[in-house]
């Protein structure tokens, strides 16, 4: 596949120097330092509710859970410069939160590396899985995300075109289940 720019310049998106393509192996260690960066982000900024502290790198259940991302097929690398600087995994909905009541695509993970900050890379993932579910004539995006501190996190959804459904819980950890029509 070659790699692609859903957004184009047209998007507003100003992510046209990004290029997606499908995870292969030995991206679940690249995976890994994107979600290390954006942990070390948001603890430097008192943000410690969504990731915690801890790395990562080295965490055999978090190795785990990106393997599967990219065993499940749905995983795809967004790259600015020719490195590595975001991912997105789609596939099926996570357990925890209520199942839709229609076909859907969701999104079962979004990180971007923050030393590609201001290159809207997240952007131009969620446009992939948008055009990715239009592919396969599925009529619904949904995506969870954290929804605890301020709120920014929900917001940034809602900026990409997403709207509420729902709050949840997971133990203490508080969510929002938001969804898109692609």
């Amino acid at each position: 596949m070659t790699p692609t720019n859903p957004a184009g310049s047209s998007s507003g998106t100003g992510g046209a120097d990004v290029t997606i393509r499908p995870a292969r192996d030995g991206d679940v260690p690249v995976v890994l330092a994107m979600f290390d960066s954006a942990v070390a982000w948001l603890a430097a900024r008192g943000r410690t509710g969504q990731w915690g502290t801890r790395p990562f790198t080295g965490d055999a259940r978090r190795t785990e859970q990106v393997a599967s991302w990219l065993d499940g097929g749905g995983m795809r690398i967004a790259e600015h410069d020719g490195q590595a600087a975001g991912c997105i995994s789609v596939g099926p909905a996570h357990d925890y939160v209520t199942p839709a009541g229609e076909p859907e695509l969701y999104v079962q993970a979004l990180v971007t590396d923050r030393r590609h900050a201001g290159h809207h890379v997240g952007a131009v993932l969620l446009d992939w899985a948008a055009a990715e579910a239009r592919a396969r004539r599925v009529g619904l995006l949904r995506v969870d995300c954290y929804a605890g501190d301020d709120g920014r996190l929900v917001a940034y959804y809602e900026s990409r075109g997403f709207t509420r459904v729902a709050p949840f819980t997971v133990g203490q950890w508080p969510g929002m289940l938001l969804q898109r029509r692609p």
